[in-house]
């Protein structure tokens, strides 16, 4: 578990869908914050049809097919992931500068070991390589790097590699890149509930006083947003156990597009779509009568 740090910050209060009549101050006063984290921030340059305000604060994507665009060219599932790694890069730089804080990447999770040793190894060789790559790049743009997954099991040299890695961007105050790694969301689940248990059986913590917040400070991503976006690609229908806690109110958005054929066209479409629904959180949409 990583050290517990502040309850992710609750769900924010919405505008209304459409961008029309909406103050202009807070475009001003969005676009300010934005900046403040990442200075090359211009969402209206990039998305002129969407009021900053609802640029999703945090976007999390299942970065699924990568295996069958491989296979699709004849080429070893490797190859996918590789070519994967080059849209990652283009998905970073697209949301600084929408001004996106959080991008939160599934890049492993716990069930991936049962693949073929070969990709198994590959995808290791490829995460280092894609962070020692990325460091400059990172460092220059002031984005923060945090893991999420288990520790246990990966490779030793895989561990030098993002602990480096995390103590070279920790100091960073722009955007926070996640990567979920040997990642399972029941896995965190239970881990932060191991948490809570060990410390209720110290004493430093009251059956009573656990709440919501206080698991939330235990999970793996304590400290963020809860993604306000989740995007799937390669058209499948499901969750695949990835931040089941924290996408309880998230809006889907799902696209057959392969991972490696991923464009900021696509990320657009998905922001787009975010952008055209009333959030509600369980309560009623302003002005409707006996609501849904």
């Amino acid at each position: 578990m990583p050290p517990t740090t502040a309850a992710p910050t609750p769900p924010r209060a919405e505008p209304c869908p459409s961008a029309a009549g909406v103050d202009d101050a807070l475009a001003r006063e969005t676009v300010a914050r934005m900046r403040a984290r990442s200075p090359k921030a211009d969402p209206l340059a990039r998305l002129p049809d969407v009021h900053p305000a609802r640029i999703p604060r945090h976007i999390a994507i299942i970065m699924d097919g990568n295996g069958r665009w491989a296979a699709q060219r004849g080429f070893p599932r490797v190859f996918g992931h590789r070519n994967g790694a080059a849209t990652v890069r283009a998905v970073l730089e697209e949301c600084g500068k929408l001004g996106v804080e959080v991008l939160t990447l599934y890049s492993f999770s716990i069930e991936n070991w049962k693949r073929p040793a070969e990709e198994v190894q590959g995808l290791m060789d490829l995460y280092t390589t894609y962070l020692d790559g990325e460091l400059d790049r990172l460092m220059r743009e002031n984005i923060r790097f945090v893991q999420l997954g288990r520790r246990e099991g990966l490779p030793p040299e895989v561990l030098a590699t993002v602990d480096r890695i995390t103590r070279a961007t920790a100091a960073n105050t722009g955007a926070t890149l996640c990567l979920a790694v040997n990642y399972g969301s029941r896995a965190e689940i239970t881990d932060a509930c191991r948490a809570v248990a060990r410390e209720v059986a110290a004493g430093t913590l009251r059956p009573e006083d656990i709440t919501p917040e206080a698991i939330s400070a235990r999970l793996y991503t304590a400290g963020l947003p809860d993604p306000d976006l989740l995007i799937r690609t390669a058209g499948e229908m499901r969750v695949s156990n990835y931040l089941l806690w924290q996408i309880s109110y998230a809006e889907l958005h799902v696209t057959p597009v392969l991972w490696p054929d991923f464009t900021v066209a696509d990320l657009h479409a998905a922001v787009r779509d975010y952008a055209s629904r009333s959030r509600r959180f369980g309560g009623l949409s302003e002005g409707t009568p006996g609501g849904a």
